[in-house]
C-alpha cells in the first residue's frame, strides 16, 4: 500500500462500506494472509500535528483568576498579609544556618540542572518540540515577570507593594523583587514540557521548588505572597503558551486501532475511516471505522480520544450555564465515564426492544483513547434517503423505536437525521446513543418527541410527521410535547436549519412585496420628466390617494399570499387539530439568557466606573449650592423631548395618527427602554403603536425604519458638525480638529475593511438591502408631502436640541461661569454618549452612557466634581424619573388597545 504524506494512516482508497463483502475470504474460501497488515485503508484526513486543548484554556483562565484573587487579598487584607509574614519569619528564623546554606546551594544547582536533564531525556526520545514549547514559555514568563516588577514598583498600591516586597537583607534601602526573575521561567518551562505528568520528574520538581522557596524565605529575599505569585505566573504563562501554539497531537493512529482489535480477540484485515457527520453538533462523537476481519462479519468501531471528546466543550459549557439542569448533559466527561455511559446505553436500548447497534467489545487504546466495537449495521441515514424513499411505514417504524426507548425511560437526546439509519431490509436502527440518558424524566422524553417531530417534519412535512407520531404514540403523548416545541430544546443542527429556512421565507416575502409594489404603481399622467413642480387640483389629489390605497391593498394581498408558517408553528397547528386543549405555553428551559448575562456584566462595569468617579465627590455641599432654576430648566427640556420624539415619528407616517396619543406612546417608551435595550425596545413599541393606529404592519415597520435611518444620518452629520466647531472655536483658523480627522480616518479604514472581507461585505449588504427594501417606497410616499418631511426632520433636530439643552442646564445647575462648557462641546459629548448607549446591550444604555458622558465632559474641560453630578441629574431626568409616568402611559395605552 502506498503512503500519502507523512501520516501512517493515509493509504490507498477503498470501496464504500456498503459494497464490502461480509467476510474477508478469497474466492474459493481461502483466507488471505494478513497477519502482518496493520495499516488503515482509505483516505483518512491527516490529523493535525497540534491541537488546542480546552483544558489548557481553562487552566489559563483559572491561573489569571488566581492571580487576581491573590492581588485582591494583598490589597485589601493588609493586616492578614503582615501577620502571615511575621509568623513565617519567626518560624524560619530558628532554622540552623548550616541547613539554610545547604538548602540554598542545593536548590540553586538543582533548579538549573533538572530542566537541562529533562531536556536531554526528551531529545534522546526525539521529542524536541516539547523542549521548544518550554523555552518559548520560559521567555514569555520572563517578560511577564519584568512587566509585573515594573508595575509593582511604579503603579501598584502600597498594600500590594508591601505584600510582595520587603527590604533587601543586603541593602536596606532597596526592595526585594516582587516576582523571581528566574523561578517563574523555570516553572513555566517545566509545566510546558510536561514534567508534572511524569511521576518521577514531578517528585524531583516539587523537591526543588520547596527547597528554593524555603531558602528564599529564610534568607529574607522574598515574601510568601511573592512565592505564590511567582508560581501562578509561571503556571499561567505555560498553559497560555500551550493553548496558543497547541499541544502535540496524541490521538491513536490506525496502527494503534488494529493492534487494539487484536488484543480483544479480533483479527482485522482492513479498516477505513467513515465520514464525520457531527461537525455541527460539536464533533464529540468519536472517529468511526469500518473494519473487515479475517473470519466473520465486519465491524463498526468508534474511537474516542481526549481531544475528540473535548471538541465542542465551550458550546456545551454555555448550554450548561444557560439551560436548566434537566435540559443539558455534562460538558466534559472522563474517557472512562464516556465509555461506561455509551456501553450502558447500548445494552439498555437493546434490552428495551429497540433496534440499536450491538456492542460486542470495549478496550482502551493507551492512556488517551478508548474504542467501542459494534456489529456492522450497514444501511443509510435518514438524511441521505431520497424523499420518495421515506414511506409512512418507515416513519411509523422510527416512532416504534423511540416508543421502545421511552417505555424504559431512555432518552436519546439527539434524534436528528444522521442518527436514524435504515438498513438494506428497511429496518430502522437508532444510533449515536452516547449522549443519551437512562432513567430520564418526563421533560427529557418530551424533548425527544419534539426533536423527532421537527426532524421528520423537515423531510416529509408537518402533516405526515404528526400523523405518524399519533398512530404510534397516541394523541396524549404527542400533545404533551408541545411545551418543548421551541428552538432552545432542539439540537444545534436543527436550529441552524430552522434559521436558514426563516431567512429564505423572509426573502420570498420581501420579493413578493416589492413585486406587488412595482405592478400596482401605474405611470401617473401628472408626473413630468423635466422635474418641474406639479400642482395637483382636488381631483388629482383624490387620484393619488386612490392609487396609494390600491397599492396598499396589493401589497397586503401579496404579503398574505407569500406568508408561510415556520415548521414549529405547522407542527403545533397539526397537533392542536387533534387536541385543541393541549398546552401550548413553552416550558421554561433557559436559566439565563445571553442578553441578561451581557447586561449584568456591562451594568456591573458601568456601576464600578461610576462609583470610582463618585468616591471623591462631596454631594452635600454640592447639592446645597445647586442652582434650582437651571434644574427646573433641565426638567422642562426633558419633558419637551417627548413632543419632539412624536414629531420625529409622525413625520414619516403619511397616514393620520393622533398626535397626543403619539406623545403618550413616546412617554411609554421611557418605561420600555428600561426593560429592553434602547435600540430594540423603542423600535418595537413604535411599530406596535402604528399598527394599532391603523397603519399596515409592513408600512409601520417601514415608517419606523425610515425614521431610524434619517435619525442615524442626522446624528452623524450633527456629530461631525459640532465636532468641527469644537475643534475650531478656540483657534482663529478654520482647520478641523485632530479628533475629527482621526474619526474620519477610522471610519474610512472600517469601510475599507468591511468592503474587502467577503463575509463582512455580504453581511452588511444583506442588512442594508433588507432595510431599504421597505424604507425607500415609504420615503417616496413621504416626499409627496413636504410638510410631513419637515415635521420629521424638525422633530429630530428638536429632539437632539432638547437633550443637549437638558445636559447643558444640568451642568449649569452645579457649575459656575468658570466651569462652563460651550454648547458645541456639550453637543459632541451628548451625541457620542447617545451613540454608545444605543449600541450598548444594557437597558437604556445604563453604565455605558454615564461613563461616556462623564469622561467626555471631563475631556472638554469640565471638572470631575461638576461633571459627575451633572451627568447623574441628566440621567435622572431623562431615564429614571420618566419610568413611573411611562409605566402609567403604557398601561393606559394597553387598556385602550393602542399598544
Amino acid at each position: 500500500m502506498k503512503q500519502q504524506g507523512a501520516h501512517p494512516e493515509d493509504t490507498e482508497g477503498t470501496p464504500d462500506a456498503s459494497s464490502r463483502p461480509d467476510t474477508a475470504k478469497e474466492p474459493g474460501g481461502a483466507h488471505r494472509d494478513v497477519a502482518h497488515i496493520d495499516e488503515v485503508e482509505g483516505d483518512e484526513p491527516l490529523l493535525p500535528a497540534r491541537v488546542h486543548r480546552p483544558s489548557d484554556l481553562m487552566r489559563l483562565v483559572g491561573g489569571v483568576l488566581a492571580v487576581v484573587v491573590l492581588l485582591a487579598i494583598a490589597a485589601f487584607a493588609h493586616g492578614t498579609t503582615s501577620g502571615l509574614e511575621q509568623d513565617i519569619s519567626k518560624g524560619t528564623g530558628q532554622a540552623p544556618d548550616l541547613l539554610i546554606k545547604i538548602a540554598g546551594l542545593a536548590s540553586s544547582i538543582a533548579i538549573l540542572l533538572v530542566p537541562v536533564a529533562f531536556a536531554i531525556e526528551r531529545l534522546i526520545k526525539r521529542d524536541g518540540l516539547r523542549i521548544a514549547d518550554g523555552v518559548l514559555a520560559a521567555v514569555l514568563a520572563h517578560g511577564v515577570t519584568l512587566a509585573t516588577d515594573l508595575w509593582v514598583a511604579r503603579a501598584a498600591p502600597d498594600s500590594i507593594q508591601d505584600a510582595l516586597t520587603q527590604p533587601s537583607p543586603g541593602d536596606i534601602h532597596a526592595l526585594t523583587d516582587p516576582v523571581h526573575g528566574y523561578l517563574a521561567p523555570v516553572i513555566a518551562y517545566m509545566t510546558a514540557v510536561g514534567m508534572s505528568r511524569r511521576p518521577r520528574w514531578r517528585a524531583v520538581l516539587w523537591v526543588v521548588l520547596l527547597l528554593d522557596a524555603f531558602s528564599m524565605l529564610v534568607t529574607g529575599y522574598t515574601t510568601p505572597f511573592s512565592i505564590i505569585l511567582t508560581v501562578l505566573i509561571g503556571w499561567t504563562v505555560a498553559y497560555g503558551t500551550l493553548y496558543a501554539v497547541g499541544s502535540p497531537n496524541v490521538r491513536p493512529t490506525g496502527r494503534t486501532l488494529m493492534a487494539g482489535l487484536r488484543t480483544v480477540g479480533f483479527r482485522p484485515v482492513t479498516a477505513s475511516r467513515e465520514e464525520a457527520a457531527d461537525a455541527a453538533e460539536g464533533g464529540d462523537r468519536g472517529r468511526r471505522y469500518f473494519v473487515t476481519l479475517e473470519d466473520g462479519p465486519p465491524l463498526d468501531v468508534t474511537v474516542v480520544d481526549r481531544e475528540q471528546q473535548a471538541q465542542g466543550f465551550f458550546y456545551r459549557a454555555w448550554r450548561n450555564l444557560a439551560l436548566r439542569g434537566f435540559a443539558t448533559r455534562r460538558s466534559l466527561q472522563s474517557l472512562r465515564q464516556a465509555l461506561e455511559q455509551e456501553a450502558l446505553l447500548a445494552y439498555a436500548a437493546i434490552a428495551a426492544g429497540a433496534n440499536a447497534p450491538k456492542l460486542i467489545a470495549t478496550s482502551e487504546l493507551g492512556p488517551d483513547a478508548v474504542m467501542l466495537v459494534y456489529e456492522h449495521t450497514g444501511g443509510r441515514t435518514l438524511d441521505s434517503l431520497d424523499d420518495e424513499e421515506i414511506t409512512d411505514e418507515l416513519l411509523r417504524d422510527t416512532w416504534h423505536q423511540v416508543k421502545a426507548l421511552q417505555s424504559r425511560r431512555i432518552a436519546h437526546r439527539r434524534l436528528v437525521g444522521d442518527a436514524i439509519v435504515v438498513d438494506r431490509s428497511g429496518t430502522v436502527i437508532l444510533t449515536d446513543l452516547r449522549g443519551g440518558e437512562i432513567a430520564a424524566g418526563d421533560l427529557l422524553l418530551r424533548m425527544d418527541v419534539s426533536q423527532l417531530l421537527v426532524t421528520l417534519g423537515l423531510r416529509v412535512g408537518a402533516e405526515r410527521a404528526v400523523a405518524s407520531a399519533l398512530s404510534v404514540l397516541g394523541p396524549d403523548a404527542v400533545a404533551d410535547c408541545l411545551p418543548m416545541l421551541q428552538p432552545i430544546a432542539l439540537s444545534r443542527s436543527t436550529r441552524a436549519t430552522l434559521r436558514r429556512l426563516a431567512r429564505e421565507r423572509a426573502e420570498r416575502e420581501r420579493e413578493a412585496v416589492l413585486e406587488a409594489s412595482r405592478h400596482s404603481r401605474p405611470p401617473r399622467a401628472h408626473e413630468a420628466d423635466d422635474s418641474r413642480p406639479v400642482v395637483l387640483d382636488k381631483a388629482g389629489k383624490k387620484a393619488v390617494r386612490a392609487e396609494q390605497r390600491a397599492e396598499k391593498r396589493a401589497i397586503d394581498e401579496a404579503l398574505d399570499e407569500a406568508r408561510e408558517e415556520d415548521m414549529l408553528s405547522q407542527i403545533r397547528q397539526e397537533v392542536l387539530r387533534i387536541r385543541p386543549q393541549a398546552p401550548v405555553e413553552p416550558a421554561r428551559l433557559e436559566r439565563v439568557r445571553p442578553r441578561t448575562l451581557i447586561s449584568l456584566i456591562a451594568g456591573a462595569i458601568g456601576a464600578y466606573f461610576l462609583l470610582t468617579q463618585l468616591t471623591h465627590i462631596e454631594f452635600g455641599p454640592l447639592i446645597a449650592n445647586a442652582e434650582w432654576g437651571w434644574v427646573a430648566a433641565a426638567v422642562l427640556f426633558s419633558a419637551l423631548s417627548y413632543v419632539a420624539a412624536a414629531m420625529a415619528l409622525l413625520g414619516f407616517v403619511p397616514e393620520r395618527v393622533p398626535f397626543l396619543r403619539t406623545v403618550a406612546a413616546q412617554v411609554a417608551g421611557s418605561f420600555v427602554k428600561i426593560v429592553a435595550p434602547a435600540a430594540v425596545g423603542g423600535v418595537a413599541l413604535n411599530t406596535r403603536f402604528l399598527q394599532r393606529a391603523g397603519v399596515r404592519p409592513g408600512l409601520a415597520v417601514a415608517s419606523v425604519g425610515a425614521s431610524q435611518l434619517f435619525g442615524l444620518g442626522c446624528h452623524i452629520l450633527m456629530l461631525l458638525a459640532f465636532g468641527y466647531l469644537t475643534g475650531t472655536e478656540k483657534t482663529p483658523s478654520l482647520s478641523p480638529s485632530r479628533t475629527v480627522i482621526g474619526g474620519l480616518l477610522t471610519v474610512a479604514v472600517l469601510v475599507l475593511v468591511v468592503t474587502s472581507v467577503p463575509f463582512l461585505r455580504k453581511f452588511v449588504v444583506t442588512r442594508v438591502r433588507s432595510l431599504f427594501a421597505g424604507v425607500v417606497p415609504r420615503m417616496l410616499d413621504v416626499l409627496q408631502r413636504p410638510q410631513k418631511l419637515v415635521t420629521g426632520i424638525g422633530g429630530m433636530l428638536l429632539l437632539t436640541a432638547c437633550f443637549v439643552m437638558c445636559l447643558d442646564a444640568s451642568i449649569r445647575a452645579f457649575g459656575d461661569e468658570s466651569t462652563s462648557v460651550s454648547i458645541a462641546g456639550v453637543a459632541v459629548v451628548f451625541l457620542a454618549g447617545n451613540a454608545l448607549g444605543s449600541a450598548a446591550p444594557t437597558p437604556g444604555g445604563v453604565g455605558a452612557v454615564e461613563a461616556t458622558l462623564t469622561v467626555g465632559l471631563i475631556a472638554v474641560g469640565l471638572p470631575k466634581e461638576v461633571a459627575a453630578p451633572a451627568v447623574l441629574l441628566f440621567r435622572l431626568l431623562t431615564l429614571w424619573l420618566p419610568v413611573l409616568p411611562g409605566w402609567l402611559a403604557f398601561n393606559h395605552l394597553t387598556r385602550k388597545a393602542a399598544l
